[in-house]
């Protein structure tokens, strides 16, 4: 499998500041949640059109790939559901042009699940981008995230869906967290659509949830990964520090360079 970082977790960082921390510390790939104050990953400076050229020229000299661009593409915002879907092409047509193979949408706003979702009218959504992401090389991948971290919930948007160019982000936190769904369980229900994997690690403290470095917390991450390493997955694992929203979080610096020793030494 392969390494990689979202840009969540350095949020203070410059690209070039990303790019070398990557090459330096081993990483496969970076994963794309913003850049400094851009967080519109279409609009950030190394994507424009008149940089795409040079960025993708470095990333190949220095064998570095960008597994993802993460955005914040609501398919259930029945209010909203115009500009999203503006969003998610946007964000499909640099996936595009950068050769990334995928883009993170979501089908419920927090890690948290709260409210319903009308899933009917986020699968019609989800069909309408992967059509669009079809005809250029790139699939619409939905997190277990929010009503969505339930195993069940979310394949049966992915079946209403109906379209091959949808897969799943596991994102491993929110199913063990808030569903209390094993790893096991989790893992054996979404296997055949799992194209991109999310890790972090966190403890429950007062009814709150505190985020701490892999290891640290009590979330099954060896177990995840070993299910993944022995069913022979090949694609990305990312760490998903969330420091643009908890900036109290230890710095970029140390937490990715224990996340790759954590990781390749599993």
């Amino acid at each position: 499998m392969k390494i990689s970082f979202s840009t969540l977790g350095c949020p203070s960082w410059s690209w070039d500041d990303m790019v070398s921390t990557a090459k330096d510390l081993g990483f496969d790939g970076i994963e794309i949640r913003g850049i400094e104050n851009e967080l519109y990953v279409p609009m950030a400076k190394p994507f424009l059109e008149s940089n795409m050229k040079n960025t993708k020229a470095r990333l190949s000299r220095l064998n570095l790939e960008i597994p993802c661009l993460t955005s914040s593409c609501f398919l259930f915002d029945k209010a909203n559901i115009d500009s999203y879907l503006k969003e998610g092409k946007e964000y499909i047509d640099t996936a595009s042009r950068l050769g990334t193979p995928f883009i993170r949408v979501l089908g419920d706003a927090s890690p948290q699940p709260g409210n319903p979702v009308d899933i009917d009218f986020t699968a019609q959504n989800l069909s309408l981008l992967a059509e669009y992401a079809e005809e250029r090389n790139v699939k619409v991948l939905v997190e277990t995230n929010g009503v969505f971290s339930s195993s069940h919930n979310i394949l049966e948007l992915l079946k209403k869906a109906s379209h091959p160019n949808v897969g799943i982000l596991w994102d491993i936190h929110h199913p063990f967290r808030f569903m209390k769904e094993p790893v096991e369980t989790t893992y054996n229900s979404l296997k055949p659509y799992i194209s991109f994997v999310h890790i972090k690690d966190s403890i429950v403290e007062n009814g709150k949830i505190r985020y701490r470095m892999l290891g640290h917390g009590d979330i099954p991450v060896k177990t995840a990964v070993s299910l993944l390493k022995d069913n022979g997955y090949s694609g990305y694992v990312s760490l998903e520090w969330v420091k643009r929203w908890y900036i109290d979080l230890e710095e970029p610096g140390i937490v990715f360079s224990h996340f790759i020793n954590f990781i390749k030494n599993l």
